[in-house]
């Protein structure tokens, strides 16, 4: 936790709520970066939201590629180059992609939109993915001592 700073974080929550504000205001849209993707990539509904989808995703992409060229060292990990930092970065996204499409729901599906609107489901959702994540970090740094 040495680069954790409680404004910038907090700064990056403020932004992630209003980017869902906006689109369900705007849209009528949750923000389930997961589902989005998935219906993207099965082709589903209408053209219109495939537009939709399309710069969703766009947007997604180029903000990280903006943060990349403005801050690299976000994506700088404890002892690895910085290309490796992005690959691994890469991999963990598509797999993280993957297992919430198959548990049906994402982080910002469940805990920005759904927490938000009181969503018992949501909650409960939100809190099993985020005691897997602890468990998860817990093994791999305390039992296999990997990423120190």
């Amino acid at each position: 936790m040495e680069s954790f700073t409680p404004v910038a974080s907090l700064f990056g929550g403020v932004l992630i709520g209003l980017a869902a504000s906006i689109l369900l205001l705007f849209h009528g849209r949750v923000a389930g970066i997961a589902g989005i993707v998935g219906e993207t990539l099965r082709g589903d509904g209408t053209r219109g939201e495939g537009v939709f989808r399309a710069a969703f995703l766009v947007g997604l992409v180029a903000a990280g590629i903006a943060l990349r060229l403005v801050y690299p060292a976000a994506f700088a990990a404890a002892g690895s180059s910085s290309a490796a930092s992005v690959g691994l970065v890469a991999i963990a996204g598509l797999l993280v992609g993957y297992g919430t499409r198959l548990g049906s729901g994402c982080t910002s599906g469940h805990g920005v939109c759904g927490i938000s609107r009181m969503s018992k489901r949501s909650i409960a959702a939100t809190l099993t993915f985020m005691a897997a994540g602890g468990a998860t970090v817990f093994v791999v740094r305390h039992v296999l001592g990997v990423a120190q």
